[in-house]
């Protein structure tokens, strides 16, 4: 299921950080192009991406024991030693991915949930609670196995935190979803439909990859975590200003109020 575009209330502001953090991840993803040859869009490999994922992707193991990986035993070895700390890595990683779908995936995920999220929380509260998530959901994934030895990367962590967000936020928003299975289809769901089957989904697959982490692509449990954050988050917010989903209140400059409601040109709230 890839989101495509939500419905509900108009945006307040434009979503400058949003657009900032999807133009990040697609330079990144231009420099992972020119390094690992078009056919890593396909998942294809070489030696020049895999050890940029081993210098800027969060390796559990290197957290564990102090020491970042230094030599790849391959040949007359190969310096793979990062130039920031292995903490600094648990960000840069959360802008790196690992193919085409998963670059793909991720940017409509953040595109079309990030914009109300952003103007709920504002622009810079909207940043340290994406970069805030990005690290905890990191976290979520190494206390899960940390002795793996196998980079993490990916934006998909932060992003969980901001679906969980929207969970609590705008639950009743309509999201137009492509469907690509048997058939290829787009319906329209509640976010609160989609997010709970999406969450349910990696819930399951998190509990069946236990033990056999480094065998698996997809950091689950960094999904979950990553959700779990946003929907805490999402609730506080949501005692604080009630819904913001345009019914029950919304984002105005100088604060949030209720929606005049009309019926037949007069007001009636």
């Amino acid at each position: 299921m890839l989101p495509i575009s939500d419905g509900g209330r108009p945006r307040g502001t434009f979503p400058y950080v949003n657009a900032v953090l999807i133009g990040l991840n697609t330079l990144v993803f231009l420099y992972e192009i020119g390094v690992g040859g078009f056919g890593f869009l396909f998942g294809g490999s070489n030696l020049g991406i895999f050890v940029f994922f081993l210098k800027f992707g969060f390796i559990p193991a290197e957290l564990t024991s102090g020491q970042g990986f230094e030599i790849l035993p391959l040949g007359q070895g190969v310096n793979v030693a990062s130039p920031i700390p292995t903490w600094a890595t648990m960000l840069t990683c959360m802008f790196i991915h690992g193919g085409l779908m998963h670059f793909i995936g991720n940017m409509l995920f953040l595109w079309v949930f990030g914009d109300n999220i952003e103007d709920t929380f504002g622009h810079l509260k909207y940043l340290a609670f994406y970069l805030v998530s990005g690290v905890l959901a990191t976290l979520a994934h190494y206390a899960i196995d940390p002795s793996s030895q196998t980079p993490l990367v990916g934006a998909s962590g932060a992003i969980s935190g901001v679906m969980g967000a929207y969970l609590l936020l705008y639950p009743g928003n309509r999201i137009r979803t492509l469907i690509i299975y048997f058939l290829i289809t787009v319906i329209e769901l509640r976010a609160v439909w989609l997010l709970l089957i999406w969450i349910a989904l990696q819930t399951v697959q998190g509990l069946l990859s236990i033990g056999v982490s480094d065998q698996v692509s997809t950091a689950f449990f960094a999904h979950i975590g990553g959700f779990v954050i946003g929907v805490v988050v999402g609730t506080v917010v949501r005692m604080i200003i009630g819904d913001p989903s345009g019914y029950g209140g919304g984002r105005r400059g100088d604060g949030y109020h209720r929606q005049p409601q009309y019926w037949r040109g007069r007001r009636i709230d």
